[in-house]
This record gives C-alpha cells, sequence and structure tokens, in this order.
C-alpha cells in the first residue's frame, strides 16, 4: 500500500471513529490512530464560544482604535471619511477576517501548516509569521511607555503638569499660564513684544492700544516648550538627535519594558484555555473605562465645539485620493489582517461553529468601537482647545502624539486629574495588552503547529526564549534614540505597502491558488449552508483588486516619512526597507525555489502545487484532531500530500 493511500484510510478511520456511539471505548480506537495520538500531544480547544469571540475583540480592538482612527477621521473630512471607510470594511474588511477565522477553523492549524491546501502559497504563511514577529517585538514598547506613564500617574500632582522638575529645561511653560504670556503688539507698520506678566502692568497694554496697537498673547511653540512635552522627551525618552546617536538604554524603559513581556509571556504560556480567561478583563474593562471616560469628556467645557470637528462632513476631501488610501489603511491594520492570529482563533473551534456570524460581528463591534472612541477623544481634545485658545486643529493630533501629549495636556486641567489619567493609561494598557498577546498566540501557533512533535511538550519554554529575544531586540527602541528606531520598524515592518501586498496575496492564495469554489464546499461541511455569493465576489475580485490597488498608490506616491522636523538618513530608509523584505519577500522566493525542486514537467508542477484535491473531510463537532491527522491533499497523479 502507498504511504498516502495509507495515511488517508487512517484519517478516514479516526473520524468514522468519531462518529460511533462507542467512540469511548479505548478498544475501539484504530491502531494506527491510537500510535499516533499517544506519539503526538492533543491540541487545545476554547472552552467557550464567549472565551474565542472575546480573543478576537481583544485582538482587531486595540490602540489604533483610540489613537489612530479618530485622527484619520478628521483630518480627511470628519463624516465624509467613513464613507470610503466602510466601503472599505464592506469590500475587504470583513470579507477578509471572515476568510480567515474560517480558514482556521476548517484546518484546524495554524498560519503555516494551513498552506497545505495550496502549497506554493505557503511562502505567505511565512511572511505573516515574520511580520507577527516584527510587530510583536515593536508594538509592546508602547506598552511599555503607557505603563511608565501609569505609574507617574500615582501621585498627588502629575509631574507633567509643572515645570519644578530635574528634568525642565528655562524655557518650560504651559500652554495654560496664558498670564505669563508676553504680549505681541502690532500697528500697520510696527510691532514689539513686551514681557508683561501681572494684572498690575495690564494698564500698560491698554495705553497701547489707545495708541492704535494690536496686543495678543500668543503661546510660541518655538519659544516656549510645554511641561507635557518636555516630561515626554526629556524625561521618558531623553530622546537624542537623531538615530545615529542611540545613546544609553533608559532603565526605566527597560524594567517596564520587561514588566509588559512577563505579563504578556503569563497571558499565553499555559495555551488558549488559559488566554480564553484572561480575556474576559482585557477584552472588557476597556469599555468600562471608554465609557467613564467618554461621560467626562462630553461635560467638559468646548467638548462640542471638539466633537463637531470630529463629525461634520468635508465632501470634497473625497476627491483626494490620500482620504481613500488612510481609508484602506486603517481598516486593514486595525482589523489585525495577514498576521495569522485570526487563524490561530479559528483553528482551536469547534468543527460546526458558526463562524459566520461571529465574523460579521466582530468587525461591526471593531468598527462602531472606532467612533465611539473618537467622541472620547475630541470631546477632551475639544475642551483642550478652549482652555489654551487654540481652535481644535492645532491641538489634535495622532499615534504617540494623542497618547502621550495631547490627552496628558487635558487631564492636568481636570479635577482630581490623577485619577482620569490613570483611568486612561489603563485603558491604553489594556487595549494594548490583548492585541499584543492575542497576536503572539498566533505567531506561536504557527510555529508550533509546523512542529508539533518537537515544540509542543516544550511549549513554555519555547515561548520564553522567542520572548526574551524579542525583549533583546525591543532594547534598541528604550535607548534615548530608540523613538527613532521605533518609527522605522512602524513604518516598515509590519504596515503599509509589507501589509497590503501580505492581504492581497493571501486572498489570491485562497480564492484563486486553492480555488474559492472547493472552499465554499468547505464552508458549507462546516456551516450546513452555503454562504452568501457576495462573499465570493469579494474574495475573487474585489478584495485583491482594492488591496492591490492601494498597495501601488501608495507606492507612486511614496515619500520618505519624518518624525516631527527630523529627516532621517538613507541607511535607516534601506534598513527599514530590509525589514519589510524579511516578510513579505518570502512570497516569491517560497515560490520560485518550491517550482525548481519540483520534480516533473511545467504542467505536472502546476498541478502538484497550485490545486491540490481533499481526499478526506473533517466533520466531527468534537475538539480538533491531533495534528499528524490532518486532512492530506492529493495531487491529480494521485500522491497524497501531507
Amino acid at each position: 500500500m502507498e504511504k498516502g493511500e495509507k495515511e488517508t484510510l487512517e484519517l478516514n478511520d479516526y473520524y468514522n471513529h468519531q462518529n460511533t456511539p462507542n467512540s469511548n471505548d479505548a478498544a475501539s480506537i484504530p491502531k494506527t490512530i491510537e500510535t499516533k495520538v499517544t506519539e503526538e500531544p492533543p491540541r487545545e480547544s476554547w472552552s467557550g464560544k464567549t472565551e474565542f469571540v472575546l480573543s478576537c475583540v481583544g485582538q482587531c480592538i486595540g490602540m489604533g482604535n483610540v489613537w489612530r482612527f479618530p485622527y484619520l477621521c478628521y483630518r480627511n473630512g470628519g463624516g465624509a471619511f467613513l464613507i470610503p471607510y466602510f466601503l472599505t470594511v464592506v469590500f475587504v474588511g470583513i470579507p477578509m477576517y471572515f476568510m480567515e477565522l474560517a480558514l482556521g477553523q476548517w484546518s484546524s492549524v495554524g498560519g503555516l501548516s494551513v498552506w497545505k491546501i495550496c502549497p506554493i502559497f505557503k511562502g505567505v504563511g511565512f511572511a505573516a509569521t515574520m511580520a507577527a514577529f516584527w510587530l510583536n517585538t515593536y508594538y509592546i514598547v508602547v506598552l511599555a511607555w503607557t505603563l511608565f506613564y501609569l505609574f507617574s500617574s500615582f501621585t498627588a500632582t502629575l509631574p507633567w503638569s509643572t515645570c519644578d522638575n530635574s528634568w525642565n529645561s528655562p524655557q518650560c511653560l504651559s500652554e495654560y499660564e496664558r498670564f505669563k504670556f508676553p504680549y505681541t503688539c502690532s500697528n500697520d507698520s510696527y510691532s514689539f513684544e513686551t514681557n508683561i506678566t501681572s494684572a498690575e502692568n495690564l494698564s500698560s497694554i491698554t495705553e497701547f492700544t489707545n495708541q492704535g496697537f494690536k496686543c495678543v498673547q500668543l503661546y510660541e511653540s518655538e519659544q516656549f516648550i510645554s511641561p507635557v512635552k518636555e516630561f515626554w522627551e526629556r524625561n521618558v525618552l531623553q530622546i537624542s538627535s537623531g538615530i545615529d546617536e542611540p545613546g544609553d538604554v533608559r532603565w526605566q524603559l527597560a524594567l517596564t519594558l520587561l514588566t509588559v513581556w512577563i505579563l504578556c509571556y503569563f497571558c499565553i504560556w499555559k495555551g488558549v484555555q488559559w488566554t480564553g480567561k484572561v480575556v474576559y478583563v482585557t477584552a472588557l474593562f476597556p469599555y468600562f473605562l471608554l465609557f467613564c471616560l467618554l461621560i467626562r469628556g462630553v461635560t467638559l467645557p468646548g467638548a462640542l465645539e471638539g466633537i463637531k470637528f470630529y463629525i461634520v462632513p468635508d465632501m470634497s476631501r473625497l476627491l483626494d485620493s490620500k482620504c481613500w488610501l488612510d481609508a484602506a489603511s486603517q481598516v486593514l491594520f486595525s482589523y489585525g489582517l495577514g498576521l495569522g492570529s485570526l487563524i490561530a482563533l479559528g483553528s482551536y473551534n469547534k468543527y460546526h461553529n458558526n463562524i459566520y456570524k461571529d465574523a460579521v460581528f466582530i468587525s461591526i463591534l471593531n468598527s462602531c468601537t472606532s467612533i465611539f472612541a473618537g467622541f472620547v477623544i475630541f470631546s477632551v481634545v475639544g475642551f483642550m482647545a478652549q482652555e489654551q485658545g487654540k481652535p481644535v486643529s492645532s491641538v489634535a493630533a495622532s499615534g504617540p502624539g494623542l497618547a502621550f501629549l495631547a490627552y496628558p495636556s487635558a487631564v492636568i486641567q481636570l479635577p482630581i486629574s490623577p485619577l482620569w489619567a490613570i483611568c486612561f493609561f489603563l485603558m491604553m494598557l489594556m487595549l494594548g495588552l490583548d492585541s499584543q498577546f492575542v497576536t503572539m498566540e498566533g505567531f506561536f501557533t504557527a510555529i508550533i503547529d509546523e512542529f508539533p512533535r518537537l515544540l509542543r511538550p516544550y511549549r513554555e519554554l519555547f515561548i520564553a526564549s522567542v520572548c526574551f529575544l524579542s525583549y533583546l531586540i525591543g532594547l534598541s527602541m528604550v535607548t534615548q534614540g530608540g523613538m527613532y528606531m521605533f518609527q522605522i520598524f512602524d513604518n516598515y515592518a509590519a504596515s503599509g505597502i509589507c501589509l497590503l501586498l501580505l492581504i492581497f496575496f493571501e486572498c489570491i492564495a485562497v480564492s484563486w491558488g486553492y480555488g474559492v469554489n472547493r472552499f465554499y464546499e468547505n464552508l458549507k461541511d462546516m456551516f450546513g449552508f452555503y454562504p452568501s455569493y457576495f462573499w465570493k465576489i469579494c474574495w475573487v475580485v474585489t478584495t485583491p483588486a482594492i488591496c492591490f490597488g492601494v498597495a501601488v498608490a501608495r507606492i507612486v506616491t511614496f515619500k520618505p516619512f519624518t518624525y516631527d522636523s527630523y529627516e532621517f538618513p538613507t541607511w535607516a530608509h534601506c534598513f527599514g526597507g530590509v525589514l519589510a523584505f524579511s516578510s513579505i519577500g518570502i512570497i516569491p522566493i517560497f515560490m520560485f525555489i518550491t517550482f525548481l525542486i519540483t520534480d516533473g514537467s511545467f504542467s505536472r508542477r502546476v498541478k502538484v502545487l497550485f490545486r491540490p484535491d481533499l481526499t478526506a473531510t473533517r466533520n466531527t463537532p468534537g475538539p480538533p484532531p491531533p495534528y499528524s491527522v490532518i486532512p492530506p491533499f492529493s495531487t491529480p497523479d494521485g500522491v497524497a500530500r501531507v
């Protein structure tokens, strides 16, 4: 008997056994399968559906919903931005989210082993795994900053509210201390500055006004530096002048980074059943804090102006291609697509779980959370603008600027400011923590599923080793020049063009390589019905077209990014290109090498590598089978591929 035929019979015996009334009788287990099961540790599954849903919620709802979506919305026309955003959600976000979860549930393996469905595209799995590794390495640095701020908030007076600290410079002056601002007086032909800082001397200003001068108090960012900014740059980061000056490791940040890595390790070290318990806190608690912050935010003076600025539509922005590019990029990144984590989460489900409804529900919840967070953020930004006497547009920010500059600046004006600072940074920590450790779970699931006998018995040690290696890499981002290194990783390693191309190849691999009709048969086997024809149109046409189109547009309009006014040297961008190629470059390289080493004529190689046929299906409502009995794939020449 041929090896492939033998394995197929063993697999069918296993599934027949699963569906017999006496399946608990050890004597009824086929001997060959019993041997395999004893040699290989069993695979876990979710304890309940709630844990799966909460893990998905925690993975896709993170800091991007709070600090990036609101800023992109206001910058691209307010409510008008929702048009390209929701179009991308409908035609790219939800279809790919559904595909990845369903692919994992059907195959019961992670993001590497699943590509047995189309062997030549296994490079997609390697690329996704590599991108997830880089993302885990640098995303967690944001959590280290957040933890530093959280610890600093446990004080009667927030340390970034005054200029009386050791790290403050002589130029330190708060935007809220307007009575200390110098007056700039001018008329049609002359202007001067007078440094009047007390109410007793305001009579001089009245005199200048009577003489035809217009006198105003302006906070000049070139002349003064906010204590909030000095706390961030001179105390937290102690930032150097550029990436070529790394400086010393910030030992406080090294400790907070180590603390967060330890937290993440103990969130996943025992497997998904342990992780499923953790997400009850990390996925639900941020919503409670968001709701508390919203109530406080909308009661502040100026909140309404901030919210108007956030949602009032400017339809002219729809004519700008950047609006559409930002919408597509935000959806793909915030949904956590292309990194293999969703495939891993789905792989721990029971086979007949209705993941169809789960995917749509979680996707809608993700987008609604982004919109809800916008009201929270811009109510506070509006208050901050009124207090500083500035337009909302001048205080709105994105990314680290929102989390560590704009919001902390607003908090210091609130009663019991340490309490609100603790709530905000605790919310940010929870949002980032579950996104981090669920992405880690996707990475480790992919690797362990590929080498189950070698790694599963030593899962805890393997995870600890990778976490320690990632921590060492992350130390480069908590040096005095670490912010510049972080920007390189953030812009090149696992986002932007790299992520767009990764999702494009993933969609093509399933819908065109494996075959969308064949995939629909697998879905019917799981759900008992065929999903809507809409998904087939998306997977075959709209989703890959949008991903590829946006990627090309980003390449055509590419400009080297800057951090504030700092321009990165050429070698830094080259290093970023190497990071991007280390993941996305694996796909064509793997295709080329695999095609070369496969025996046979050109047509036979295509048949073997592109369109394998299933010879057995998994049709049991129970837990996933052992790794060794994952369905083999039969090629047209009759040789089974495992």
